[in-house]
């Protein structure tokens, strides 16, 4: 146990978790690189994004285990008010341009399934 509920198992799972869902999600919603595409090249943008999935699994097993849900259900709700907390911040974005509304959807959808899938992960866990 860790934090008193939190367990490294939850944590470690939830990150590989969000690894292989946004691996998958990703290469379905965007698919390949288009020409003249701004992201930016080498391993650093995958290396930030392995642990920001580890970093998102810890913080969303905290967010469970202070509201204190027991059970998988309770975690869903949990991660599902988390996702739409950060989908609220993308709409903020996208009404004021800095988003076109396409990569709002992909994110929007990105943010509400992974946040809803930690959060039953963790409360399975708890």
């Amino acid at each position: 146990m860790f934090y008193d509920g939190l367990t490294i198992t939850g944590i470690l799972a939830g990150g590989v978790l969000y690894i292989i869902y946004g691996a998958v999600y990703y290469s379905i919603t965007v698919g390949k690189k288009s020409a003249g595409s701004t992201q930016s090249e080498g391993p650093g943008k995958y290396i930030a994004s392995v642990i920001l999935a580890f970093v998102s699994s810890f913080l969303t097993g905290l967010a469970v285990q202070a509201f204190g849900f027991d059970g998988a259900a309770g975690g869903a709700v949990v991660g599902l008010g988390i996702g739409m907390l950060v989908t609220l911040l993308y709409l903020k974005n996208t009404l004021f341009g800095l988003l076109s509304w396409k990569s709002f959807s992909i994110a929007a959808g990105d943010h509400l399934v992974i946040f809803t899938l930690l959060g039953l992960l963790h409360g399975f866990f708890n």
